[in-house]
C-alpha cells in the first residue's frame, strides 16, 4: 500500500496515488493489478483514472537494474455513463525507459468490459477494495517508529481488530499475460513495480508517484501528506544508494528500543537490503506468496500488514484480521477483483 491514507493532496488527486501493486499467477498466465483512488480519502473523491496520465507496471529480468518492459495503460474521456476508453502500450528494451517511446498498441477497450487479444487480457474499473489493516494498530508502529521507541501493545489488542477499509473503494488496472506471450517469457523471474505518470506543461512526463513493496509509505513516510519525499520519483535502482542509510538507520533505533537484534545496525541495514530495490520478485508460474518465509509475488489474500511490521520489528506480529474479512472482494476468476 502506498497512498491510502486519508491527506488533501490525496483526496484532490487520488486517480495518481497507487493504493496496491499485486503480482500473481492466474488462470493463463501471469496477473499484474495496480489499485488507485482509494474512497477512504472521502466520499467526494473524482471517479474514474486521469486522462492525462499513464499507468505503468515495469518489469524486470532476472535481477536487472532497469526494466526491459513495461505495460503502460492510458484512458479517455468518460462518456455519459463514465465509462472510458483504455489503450494498452507495450514498450521493450531501451524504449520500456524511455518516456518519449511510445510502444505498440496491445489492446483497446472500455471500463467496466475486458479488453481481450490472444493472451493478453485487460479490465479497468471500480471495485470493491480487499487491502485489510486496522489503522488503530498502524498507528501504534508508526508511533514505534517516529520516536525510535518500543511498541505500545496496551493501546491496541488484536482480539479487537477491525477491518479499516471495510466498505471502501479503488479504482484497479489488471492485466493479464497469457503463458506463452512473446512479451514476457514464460518461466522468468522478473521485478514488478508499478508508477502513475503525469503530462507536464513542456510536453514530456513527470513520474508522481510508485509502488513495489506494500506498506512502505505507511511505515516509512507516514508524514508525507503532501507526497513531496524523493521516494514518490525516484528509480528502484537509486533506492539503496539514496535512502539505504536511512531505512537501515530507523529500523536500528526501533528494533534497538525492543530489544529484538541483537545487532541493531546489522538489522537495520538487512532490512534496507530486502526492501531495496523496491520491487516485488516473483517466479512466473509459480504460485505467489507475500509471507514470512517467503516473498514471491503478492496476492490479495496475503497478510501484507502482518508481514511488514514483523519484518522492520523483528518479532512476530499479528495483526489480528485475517483474508475472510475480504473474501467478498476477491473472484477467482478473472479479472479477479469484484466491481463496485
Amino acid at each position: 500500500m502506498s497512498h491510502h491514507l486519508d491527506t488533501p493532496l490525496a483526496a484532490q488527486s487520488g486517480q495518481l496515488y497507487i493504493d496496491d501493486l499485486f503480482v500473481f499467477d492466474g488462470e493463463r498466465g501471469t496477473v499484474f493489478v495496480m489499485d488507485v483512488n482509494s474512497s477512504i480519502t472521502g466520499a467526494d473523491i473524482k471517479r474514474g483514472f486521469q486522462t492525462e496520465s499513464r499507468y505503468e507496471f515495469k518489469v524486470h529480468f532476472d535481477g536487472h537494474e532497469m526494466e526491459d518492459l513495461t505495460y503502460r495503460v492510458s484512458f479517455g474521456d468518460a462518456d455519459g455513463d463514465g465509462r472510458q476508453p483504455m489503450t494498452l502500450h507495450a514498450l521493450t528494451g531501451a524504449e520500456a525507459r524511455d518516456d518519449a517511446a511510445t510502444g505498440t498498441v496491445l489492446l483497446e477497450g472500455t471500463t467496466g468490459d475486458t479488453a481481450s487479444a490472444g493472451g493478453l487480457r485487460l479490465w479497468a474499473g471500480r471495485i470493491r477494495d480487499p487491502f485489510f489493516i486496522d489503522l488503530d494498530q498502524l498507528a501504534t508502529v508508526n508511533d514505534a517508529f517516529k520516536n525510535g521507541a518500543k511498541l505500545d501493545r496496551s493501546s491496541w489488542r488484536p482480539e479487537n481488530a477491525k477491518n479499516s477499509f471495510a466498505g471502501t473503494t479503488v479504482e484497479s488496472i489488471v492485466l493479464e499475460v497469457g503463458k506463452g506471450d512473446g512479451t514476457l517469457p514464460d518461466d522468468s523471474r522478473i521485478g514488478v513495480w508499478c508508477r502513475t505518470m503525469l503530462a507536464t506543461d513542456a510536453g514530456g512526463w513527470r513520474q508522481i508517484n510508485r509502488a513495489g513493496h506494500p506498506m512502505m509509505w505507511p511505515i516509512f513516510w507516514p508524514t508525507d501528506t503532501d507526497f513531496s519525499d524523493p521516494a514518490n520519483v525516484r528509480h528502484p535502482c537509486d533506492d539503496l544508494r539514496a535512502d539505504g542509510e536511512g531505512i537501515a538507520s530507523t529500523v536500528a533505533r526501533v528494533v534497538a528500543a525492543n530489544g529484538t537484534a541483537p545487532d541493531a545496525t546489522a538489522y537495520g541495514w538487512s532490512v534496507a537490503r530486502a526492501v531495496y530495490p523496491d520491487l516485488l520478485t516473483y517466479r512466473m508460474g509459480t504460485p505467489a506468496n507475500y509471507g514470512f518465509a517467503e516473498r514471491n509475488g503478492r496476492t490479495m489474500l496475503d497478510n501484507a500488514p502482518e508481514v511488514m511490521f514483523s519484518l522492520v520489528l523483528n518479532t512476530g506480529l499479528t495483526s489480528g484480521l485475517t483474508a475472510d474479512v475480504t473474501r467478498d472482494a476477491r473472484s477467482d476468476t478473472f479479472p479477479y477483483v469484484v466491481p463496485a
